[in-house]
This record gives structure tokens, C-alpha cells and sequence, in this order.
């Protein structure tokens, strides 16, 4: 696929997707989405690929939806509502189901559709120049992305529910308060900070046991109760405590040597169970 609206880079096992229409804040639109969802997948296949780093072209993470078509933005036109499905919730389950790691580095202002793609990146950090807003009720319609999901999960009911109600525009500090990023970083130090906890995870674990505990992680938020998780670890534990790479690590804890993982994602995941 030839990109337009992104870039990709990949450099030492780390992949880095900038959105890239400076020229219009990284607006996103639904060729932005279709050069992501390709993306992620050639990382997905790609077992040169550990971890995937997103942020932004110029001085914004992404401002939201282009409203080049104005007061029509929005407007999905005839057809079964309840067939529709908002082209920010497509983005985002694909982001959720990714097998890799995400890392999403905020350059700038992230708002609208700019800040709920970010909800299912794993780790999110920011430069002290970011800014955020959920901002769909100042627009005339209800959040997108899942984010009614994502959002309380990761900041509280009421913070998720002020923000949305009021729709304003936040600064990086209250973002770093909220959880809603764990960490600010300088502007220029921002990339190498991301880049650094990229190769943190991958120089020292296994690819196919992080593909395992990030799909554990997400999918356990939904567990009705810590019954169903112990299933779902034993399951997991069972599987990779008899594994190559399970061997490897710990032999290499006992050697004092770095480890050397045989074990790939693109042959070597099993199947990822459903919740249940």
C-alpha cells in the first residue's frame, strides 16, 4: 500500500508510524485509518517488528476529523443505523487487537479521534507541549473510538464524564495527573524516551510471551471475576512454561547472559482465546 497519510520507519526491531499531514494537524480521515489498520498489519506478520511507536508529523499528534466537508462532517447519510459503525471504533479495535506493543508518543494537541486512538496503546507519554480533548459534544455529537469503554478504564467515571460533558481542552500536566499519560517528557526528548522503553521491552523478553500478557492484560479488563483470569493465566502459564523460550530465559538469568529468543509471532503464537 503507498502511503499518503502516514510514514513508517523501523529501526533496531521498532517500528515508528507518524501520522503525517502536517499541514493539516494530522487530521484524520478514513485513508489515514486504512494506511494504519495496513500498517499494523505488515507489523503483525513482520517478526522483525517488537514494538510499535505512533506519534505525529509537525507540531500536533493528530487535531481530530479533517471538517473539510464542513457541517456535513459527521453526517453518515441514508442507510441502517444499526449497520453503521463509526470509522474512529474501526481504528481503535484494530489498535486493541494488535499483537505487538504500542507506545504512543504525543507531540502535540491530540483531540476528538486524535486522543481515543490513543486509549488502546499500552503505554502512552507526552511532550509538555501536548494538549487534549475530548472534545464531541462541542461538535453536536457523542464520543467515537469506544472511548466509552476505553476512557473510564483509564481515568475514573468522572474525570471520563467531565471531560466529555464539557469538552474542553486540557494541557499535558492534567493529562499526567489524570493517568491518562504516565509521563511528560521535554519536546526534542520525546521520540528517544519512546524509543527507549520500546527497546527496553525489546532487548530483554520474549515476543510471543508479550503478545500472550498484552492480549491477558486487555481482555481481562472485562472478567466478570478473578475466577475467570486464574483460568485464562493457568491456560497462558501452561502453554508458555513448557516453551522454548521459557527455558532460554531462565538459563540465561542463571548464565548472566543476555537471552536469545527463538520463538516468533508469526509462527509461534497459539490461538488467543475469547473471554469466557
Amino acid at each position: 500500500m503507498e502511503y499518503r497519510q502516514i510514514s513508517t520507519s523501523l529501526e533496531h526491531d521498532v517500528l515508528t508510524v507518524t501520522l503525517d499531514r502536517p499541514e493539516r494537524l494530522n487530521a484524520y480521515t478514513f485513508r489515514m485509518r486504512e494506511e494504519i489498520e495496513h500498517a499494523l498489519d505488515v507489523a503483525d506478520a513482520d517478526d522483525r517488528v517488537r514494538v510499535v511507536v505512533f506519534t505525529g508529523s509537525g507540531r500536533a499528534f493528530c487535531a481530530g476529523a479533517d471538517l473539510a466537508a464542513g457541517g456535513d462532517t459527521f453526517d453518515p447519510g441514508a442507510g441502517d443505523p444499526e449497520a453503521f459503525r463509526d470509522d474512529g471504533g474501526r481504528l481503535v479495535l484494530r489498535l486493541y487487537r494488535s499483537k505487538k506493543p504500542l507506545i504512543a508518543a504525543i507531540n502535540g494537541p491530540a483531540v476528538g479521534v486524535g486522543a481515543t486512538m490513543t486509549l488502546p496503546m499500552d503505554i502512552r507519554i507526552a511532550s509538555t507541549e501536548a494538549r487534549f480533548g475530548f472534545v464531541f459534544a462541542r461538535r453536536g455529537i457523542t464520543p467515537d473510538g469506544c472511548s466509552t469503554w476505553f476512557l473510564p478504564r483509564v481515568v475514573g467515571l468522572d474525570r471520563a464524564l467531565e471531560w466529555c460533558f464539557t469538552g474542553r481542552v486540557f494541557d499535558a500536566a492534567e493529562a499526567r495527573e489524570s493517568g491518562l499519560v504516565r509521563e511528560l517528557v521535554a519536546p526534542d526528548e520525546l521520540l528517544p524516551r519512546a524509543r527507549d522503553l520500546a527497546r527496553s521491552i525489546a532487548d530483554h523478553t520474549p515476543p510471543v510471551a508479550i503478545a500472550l500478557t498484552r492480549h491477558l492484560l486487555w481482555t481481562m479488563q472485562s472478567a466478570p471475576d478473578p475466577e475467570t483470569a486464574h483460568r485464562h493465566e493457568s491456560r497462558a502459564l501452561h502453554w508458555t512454561g513448557g516453551s522454548p523460550d521459557a527455558r532460554e530465559a531462565v538459563a540465561a538469568f542463571l548464565e548472566k547472559r543476555p537471552p536469545k529468543f527463538a520463538m516468533r509471532v508469526g509462527e509461534d503464537l497459539p490461538e488467543l482465546p475469547a473471554l469466557g
